[in-house]
């Protein structure tokens, strides 16, 4: 039945307009006002039960201001709203016509009432906004303040921008640096050089010789600010609720190791960041160590574990096996929290990194300081360079395609075995040719490196290993490539894991013609650059001094090599995509482009149990996923499908599919898949950025937190505020009758 408008001289009605028809209120005095606006005296004898239950208004009869569009099919009016817009004067241009809504005529005193009501509402009006202001602005505390306490405020300010500088740039405060006998205060002398008044009267107020912030202020500073940065990520983290636990390599302080800990979560705009959030001291027993990284997010952070939905532990070297134990432990305690590979490091580079054996590790830790000794000196690559254009004259294409290669990160590519193969003998010819240093100009240091390393790359064993594990690492080569690729890639390679498992197993089951083969390129390798074929030196000695009958190399490497290394890979690899994992996998086929690559006929209600518990109405999900299928099947021409998960949750009316999105969101926290927005790039990069810029006597936990997020901005006023009020709480337990600002007496 449609509804019609009460208004006077007004026709509309809800069949023949879209406009929203609004219900007379129940409050007596607001129905009150609404039926003398409307000038109807056949109203005026109604309760305001009968005119809330029969009549109606349209929408234009009140100001845009008055009406809120909470979504694209709900509106409705503001609690204060009052009709004022009527036609009182339409029906007298047509005196014939019949009036079933009559117009009430005013009386002088109803005049007068009708104005001192409007004027009372427009006074009550402009306080209700005054006030509305005045609860909205933060109180200011400045006014309040001496003009000196107002200026050290201004000089403190500025002091704290210096130290978020220094991390930005990742400058060292300590001395001596790059800035003079301390960085800070040669950052504090070009900001009074610069005219700033505060920072001038301080210095003139100072003795030549004085230590204008001590070490312990600047880290006092460098803690506040480290505060501010960690507890605003925590905040987006509690208001996102879920979040993945990803840690990297142990980093090297003046203190000791510290394992770094990021949190990956999706923000309030719908974008995916990996932050570094904190430090923990790194312990060789796996079941303290996870205890320890449990207690930390839940009483540091504030935190639940039992939010955790993913963890990833980018490490390398001797360290892998000991943070995989701990990995297990955590999945344990939190089944929810699926392990899986960091889509920061490439998968074969990862499995490569977890296999325990010796000769492994070498080939991974050569290969890192290969890559750091080119970054020494621009005239290392220039070395390097001629090198390969002399080696690969007969072969233009392979030799630009070599120099082109980044020396900086080619450890992190999916095939850096190969790689690392094919620069063998331009790498072992550089190395020799440093060491030789004809020309004098390589200094002793680089040399005695160079020859270090030439030695490695001269061992059959390092030889052999490469050989292995670029062939053994060829059957999880592609696959690594699409599982951290674009999300199309990574839905497909979900299903062709049990492809890869059973090609593991069959080398397994054929391991010796496998090794054959594998062997007899090791040794065609190593006769290319004249390295003998031999057991490994150390090896030997033993079996001479237990007396064993000697042990050829091919039998040698098959036992000791081979075959542990592909069991190895063979388990990381079945371990790294758990079932739970594949079926969480399988469920970005909720992106529209991969519901339009399998023609919209998904069947995500299989793998819902994953995340069930975590979505807001699990009850009305089948007619949800029913109606997002709907949604984009049948959709225009000119609409495309979104390919990832980040333009999936930027739609706007994503919003109408809570479930969906709650879906999307926890996925993507996953670490296998590769951040999006290129604005939040790894935290655990810019760290190893940070690191490698910083000698070890310079660095600082808290500085390299500020470095590795770049775009965590500090509440500088709420710091400055904090800094004063520990800074006047020593003063007054030191010398409590004195009100002066903090640290007067001294620079800071």
């Amino acid at each position: 039945m449609p509804n019609f408008c009460a208004a006077p001289n007004c026709t509309r009605k809800s069949t023949q307009s879209d406009l929203a028809f609004f219900r007379f209120p129940r409050d007596p005095d607001r129905c009150r006002l609404w039926v003398e606006n409307c000038r109807r005296a056949d109203l005026e004898t109604k309760t305001s039960e009968q005119l809330n239950k029969h009549y109606r208004l349209c929408a234009r009869h009140f100001e845009p201001a008055m009406i809120c569009r909470t979504s694209p099919y709900r509106t409705v009016l503001r609690d204060s709203a009052v009709p004022t817009i009527f036609d009182l004067t339409s029906h007298l241009n047509n005196p014939h016509s019949r009036h079933r809504k009559r117009i009430k005529e005013l009386t002088e005193e109803d005049i007068r009432r009708l104005k001192e009501r409007r004027l009372e509402s427009s006074v009550e009006q402009l306080h209700s906004k005054q006030e509305k202001r005045r609860d909205s602005e933060p109180p200011r505390s400045e006014p309040q303040l001496t003009p000196q306490q107002q200026e050290f405020r201004h000089f403190l300010r500025a002091a704290f921008e210096i130290v978020l500088l220094s991390g930005r740039r990742r400058i060292p405060l300590a001395g001596p640096g790059r800035l003079g006998p301390s960085n800070f205060q040669a950052l504090l002398e070009v900001r009074m050089n610069a005219g700033d008044a505060p920072f001038g009267s301080r210095f003139d107020a100072c003795a030549v010789n004085v230590e204008y912030c001590s070490a312990d202020e600047q880290e006092r500073m460098l803690e506040l600010c480290e505060q501010s940065v960690r507890e605003g990520i925590l905040r987006d983290v509690r208001e996102s609720r879920f979040f993945s636990l990803v840690t990297g390599d142990p980093a090297e302080f003046p203190g000791g190791a510290q394992l770094p800990l990021c949190l990956r979560f999706v923000d309030r705009s719908g974008a995916l960041r990996e932050e570094l959030v904190d430090f923990v001291p790194f312990e060789a027993d796996c079941g303290a160590m996870a205890e320890r990284l449990q207690a930390h997010v839940a009483q540091r952070w504030g935190l639940s574990m039992a939010h955790c939905r993913g963890q990833a532990h980018a490490g390398s070297g001797a360290f892998t096996g000991q943070i995989r134990a701990v990995a297990v432990r955590l999945m344990e305690a939190q089944p929810a929290a699926v392990l899986t590979p960091s889509s920061t490091h490439a998968l074969n580079v990862q499995l490569a990194s977890c296999v325990p054996l010796t000769g492994v590790k070498v080939v991974m830790a050569t290969l890192r300081r290969i890559s750091s000794f080119f970054q020494t000196s621009p005239l290392l690559l220039n070395q390097l360079h001629e090198t390969i254009s002399i080696l690969f004259k007969d072969n233009p294409e392979k030799s630009r395609e070599l120099r082109q290669l980044d020396l900086f990160s080619w450890t992190e590519m999916h095939g850096v075995f190969q790689v690392a193969l094919d620069l063998l003998e331009p790498f072992l010819r550089c190395m020799d040719s440093v060491h030789d240093n004809k020309d004098v100009k390589w200094s002793g240091c680089i040399t005695s490196e160079a020859c270090s390393i030439a030695e490695v790359l001269a061992d059959f064993e390092f030889i052999v290993t490469l050989v292995v594990l670029k062939n053994a690492l060829s059957f999880t080569r592609a696959f690594g490539k699409n599982i951290q690729g674009d999300t199309l890639d990574i839905f497909f390679a979900a299903s062709s894991l049990t492809a890869v498992l059973h090609s593991l197993n069959e080398v397994i089951d054929n391991i010796e013609v496998y090794h054959e083969f594998w062997f007899e390129e090791s040794v065609n390798v190593a006769a290319a650059i004249d390295v003998p074929v031999r057991v490994p030196r150390l090896f030997l000695r033993k079996q001479r001094d237990h007396g064993g009958e000697e042990l050829q190399p091919e039998f040698f490497f098959k036992d000791y090599l081979t075959i542990p290394l592909m069991q190895c890979v063979a388990r990381d690899v079945k371990d790294l995509f758990s079932e739970s994992h594949l079926k969480a996998l399988k469920c970005l086929s909720l992106v529209p482009a991969i519901m339009g690559q399998m023609k919209f006929n998904t069947s995500e209600e299989s793998h819902a149990e994953v995340y069930r518990s975590d979505l807001p109405n699990p009850d009305t999900l089948p007619a949800e996923l029913h109606c997002w299928r709907i949604k984009w099947k049948h959709r225009g021409k000119e609409v495309g499908l979104p390919g990832s998960i980040h333009e999936t949750l930027q739609l706007p009316d994503v919003k109408f599919f809570p479930n969906v999105s709650g879906f999307l969101k926890v996925l993507s926290m996953l670490p296998v898949l590769k951040l999006q927005d290129k604005r939040h790039t790894s935290a655990l990069k810019r760290l190893r950025t940070y690191l490698y810029s910083t000698p070890l006597r310079y660095r600082s936990r808290r500085l390299a937190t500020l470095s590795a997020g770049p775009h965590a901005t500090p509440d500088l006023l709420q710091v400055v505020d904090q800094y004063m009020k520990v800074g006047s709480e020593k003063e007054t337990r030191t010398t409590p009758a004195v009100n002066v600002p903090p640290n007067q007496g001294s620079f800071i």
